[in-house]
């Protein structure tokens, strides 16, 4: 026993001296303990995306209190929300410290912190907030120096005065004059001390304008705290929580700061707070962010223009730009003359308004096409319809499209579609593609689908989550701080982690029907030319509190775009600081954001990057108004095809079946022979003409001999025609494959008709050289050769001994190399060969018009001209 004992013994002093060796090897870095840096708080500066100085932070005037300033209804909150056996120890409470050891070993290292208030004094003051051994031992050892010189009322009076409360503010006398309007701390209650002594643990989330229920349950656990150490009594902490957060608190304060960018700068410190939980202002940072100050600037200077803005009471925007493919902020407009607005109220990154239509693709359209795998060309009936309770849903413009697809519902933002396709996804589905891009839904219903959402989102969440859409799904939590640098040259990366939200396919699909919404929709006032951009617009109308303030249930008190391309995403808002008789945008008002977008991007984007389709979706012609789609066939009209995009593997089979639509016949054609320059002269109208349009010129003689001009013109000369015969002309109107009905007339050309076959014009045979006949843009030869380029067809008066020199694969009328060009080479001096009557190729037709050519072939038969130029 006695050697057991010994063994013990041994072991607990080998553990003593590791553990006091240990501690040693800890604290031997520590920094010194500097009384001017207690007393002296550093600034930290800010420098922008290319490590350039922006701003450096600290050094204001602060309203110091003194340790005899501090109520003890405040200093027993503090206590019993921090460390309420603060009196007790001598800068490590050893108790606490064990909870807290015992609860690492259960949970982890970092799961619950033992810190005393001493400790978070030199937490603050001298290292870096991360959790470790060695930052832990460091902080036990200078806490109790710092217990060595200063009294506990010393160091409680230095915490009170650098602890953080959210919105800039930094001390408790500060803190209570921002939230509570008092200026003396002696007049501070009980509910508002807990309040105060509640914040810190996290000042953002508790801020209680911005988060009032948060506030109010963390003020609670200080009160129920307060009666458990026996500060106050039960019934005092129950009296206590029933006074309402909002009674407590007044209007927000006017912002005095000359801070530059002070709406980036705002997101900066809050980032910074949330995620590293320090003191800008004191604790001496480097903070590297992303700002783009050439972003910033223009931001803020068309804020605060009248180039778009009317004079309307309390109207207000707000606009946040983000890298498309990181999330890296670039500029925030904080808001319109932001040193005539309240204090701390950020229009970029505070909650605003509700959505409007721009939560579609979010909430109804992308779920749509993840889950359901619906294409662009799916359709869906715009028509009276109701919510499942039974109340009736309209679109804006109280019409009704009829079938329309899931590409023009988007284009048109039409509120029926939107609703259906909700509904057939189901909200549960919904909810959940919607909160993996950042829009936090703890729940949906029917009226979210078209933007009636019960919370209020703001720019910078709304710009958020449409990078994931530009970002081929993939989702990064907007950021403006990429890392902080402590004065012991410890760094912490503060960019968040990127994830993949949605397939590749259902990124890219929604991009496209987007970038509809921009050239040919609701967005068409930011198309910017070169850009390529997609985008969704959207407005709220009062309802029916609208009446609260005189105005219609169809008053719009929000206008919002968000627009983005392969660079950059932005999105902009605007409407009103405040809801009165006055608060509601006119039709010009509303296109303030379509407008402001426009500008920004056409400033900071150079138009380099493209949306790239993946292997996963397919880009096909569909007739239109097919349901199910169905493919184009080579005789569907061109303005009966539209192109959709399809999830590879859900692409269709079946293809409509359309014949070739004849087209209206030319007019006022008319022909006259003018007997000085020796040419017949022919000319017509059409009014359908495009630029796909041609005209074939048939001519045929007395003798069955057939001349064919082609030209885009309305208008052909035909050059020496045979004297005394009789010429029969038609003029045909064509686009590719579709053709219409001849148009006749004829003339009379004087003199004698030669025997049959007795060449009379310049082109008699004597050049066989096969001159191919190049045209002059009107299908005239340059030579008044006659053919030798016929395939052999006899239904084109072709020789079947001869092919030709054809290699024309467009299937032109002309036989020859020429391209379908009117002339095709020399041909024994005769306008066609063959006598196939009737045929455009010659024949005896007599006065019968000359009939069109068959159907091209890929071998290019077809008629010749003779000495048509």
């Amino acid at each position: 026993m006695k050697t057991i004992a010994m063994a013990i013994l041994f072991v607990i002093v080998l553990a003593v001296v590791g553990g006091v060796a240990t501690f040693a090897y800890f604290i031997k870095d520590a920094p010194p303990l500097d009384e001017a840096k207690i007393k002296d708080p550093l600034s930290s500066t800010l420098f922008d995306m290319n490590r350039k100085k922006v701003a450096e932070l600290g050094g204001y005037k602060r309203t110091y209190v003194s340790y005899k300033e501090v109520p003890k209804v405040l200093e027993k909150a503090v206590l019993a929300a921090e460390d309420a056996r603060f009196y007790e120890h001598h800068g490590i409470d050893v108790v606490r410290l064990a909870g807290a050891v015992l609860a690492n070993i259960k949970e982890g290292f970092g799961a619950e912190g033992g810190s005393t208030i001493t400790q978070q004094v030199v937490k603050m003051t001298f290292l870096s907030p991360k959790k470790t051994l060695e930052r832990k031992a460091q902080e036990a050892w200078l806490a109790l120096q710092l217990e060595q010189k200063y009294s506990k009322q010393e160091i409680l009076e230095m915490y009170l005065n650098k602890i953080y409360y959210s919105d800039g503010i930094y001390g408790v006398a500060r803190a209570a004059e921002y939230y509570f309007g008092k200026t003396n701390l002696k007049d501070l209650t009980l509910p508002e001390a807990a309040l105060l002594a509640g914040m810190p643990q996290a000042p953002n989330r508790y801020n209680p304008f911005d988060h009032p229920e948060a506030a109010k349950a963390r003020r609670d656990t200080v009160l129920t705290l307060m009666a458990r150490h026996g500060f106050i009594s039960k019934d005092e902490a129950e009296k206590a929580k029933q006074v309402p957060i909002q009674s407590m608190l007044v209007k927000h304060r006017k912002k005095q700061s000359g801070v530059p960018y002070d709406a980036f700068i705002e997101e900066v410190i809050k980032e910074v707070t949330d995620k590293a939980n320090v003191n800008v202002f004191e604790d001496g940072l480097k903070i590297y962010t992303t700002l783009d100050q050439n972003a910033q600037s223009y931001v803020e200077n068309l804020l605060n223009s009248n180039r778009y803005f009317t004079n309307k009471k309390d109207l207000q925007s707000g606009i946040a730009v983000i890298d498309t493919k990181t999330g890296a902020i670039r500029a925030l407009g904080g808001g319109r003359h932001r040193d005539q607005v309240e204090f701390g109220f950020n229009y970029a990154i505070k909650p605003v308004g509700q959505p409007g239509s721009t939560i579609k693709p979010i909430l109804d359209y992308g779920p749509a096409i993840e889950y359901l795998k619906w294409s662009t060309a799916h359709i869906l009936v715009d028509e009276p319809y109701a919510y499942s309770d039974g109340t009736p849903i309209r679109n804006a413009s109280n019409r009704y499209a009829g079938a329309v697809t899931m590409r023009r519902a988007l284009t048109w933002s039409y509120n029926i579609p939107a609703l259906k396709t909700f509904q057939a996804v189901g909200k549960e589905r919904a909810m959940e593609f919607a909160n993996r891009l950042g829009m936090g839904f703890t729940e949906v219903y029917e009226p979210f689908a078209i933007g009636g959402v019960s919370h209020y989102v703001s720019p910078l969440q709304m710009a958020g989550a449409y990078t994931a859409f530009g970002n081929n799904g993939i989702y990064t939590k907007p950021y403006a701080v990429t890392k902080i640098v402590f004065p012991d040259g410890t760094e912490m990366d503060l960019r968040p982690k990127s994830k993949r939200v949605m397939h590749d396919y259902t990124a890219y699909m929604i991009t496209d029907m987007l970038k509809s919404v921009i050239r040919s929709g609701t967005g068409q006032s930011a198309y910017v030319p070169g850009l390529e951009m997609a985008g969704k617009t959207g407005t709220t109308n009062y309802g029916k509190d609208g009446s609260k303030f005189g105005l219609s249930k169809d008053d719009v008190p929000d206008s919002w775009i968000i627009g983005y391309t392969p660079n950059y995403t932005t999105a902009v808002w605007v409407g009103f600081s405040k809801k009165s008789e006055t608060a509601f945008l006119t039709d010009r008002e509303q296109r303030i954001p379509k407008l402001l977008l426009k500008d920004i991007m056409s400033h900071i984007d150079d138009g380099s990057g493209k949306f790239q389709q993946p292997s996963s979706v397919v880009k096909l012609p569909i007739k239109k108004g097919t349901n199910p789609p169905k493919l184009a066939d080579k005789y569907t009209p061109e303005n009966e095809i539209i192109y959709e995009l399809f999830i590879r593997g859900t692409e269709p089979t079946e293809t409509a079946k359309d014949e070739p639509k004849e087209l209206p016949m030319v007019t006022g054609l008319t022909a006259s022979y003018d007997q000085a320059a020796n040419t017949i002269s022919v000319s017509w109208s059409y009014s359908e003409q495009t630029d796909d349009t041609v005209f074939e010129v048939h001519m045929k003689d007395s003798q069955g001999h057939v001349q064919t001009a082609v030209t885009k013109e309305l208008a052909v000369s035909i050059s020496n025609p045979t004297p005394g015969a009789s010429y029969t002309i038609a003029v045909y109107a064509k686009e590719g494959e579709r053709m219409s009905k001849p148009a006749i007339t004829s003339v009379q050309i004087p003199g004698s008709e030669p025997n049959e076959g007795t060449p009379t014009t310049p082109g008699d045979g004597s050049n066989n050289s096969g001159n191919n006949g190049q045209g002059n843009g009107q299908g005239n030869g340059s030579n008044q050769s006659e053919n030798n380029g016929n395939n052999g067809t006899s239904e084109n008066g072709g020789n079947d001994e001869n092919e030709g020199h054809s290699d024309n694969p467009s299937g032109q009328p002309n036989g020859g190399t020429n391209s379908g060009q009117p002339n095709g080479g020399t041909n024994s001096g005769q306008p066609n060969g063959g006598t196939n009557s009737g045929k455009p190729g010659g024949g005896t037709g007599g006065s019968s018009p000359p009939s069109a050519p068959s159907t091209p072939s890929n071998k290019g038969s077809g008629t010749t001209n003779g000495s048509a130029r």
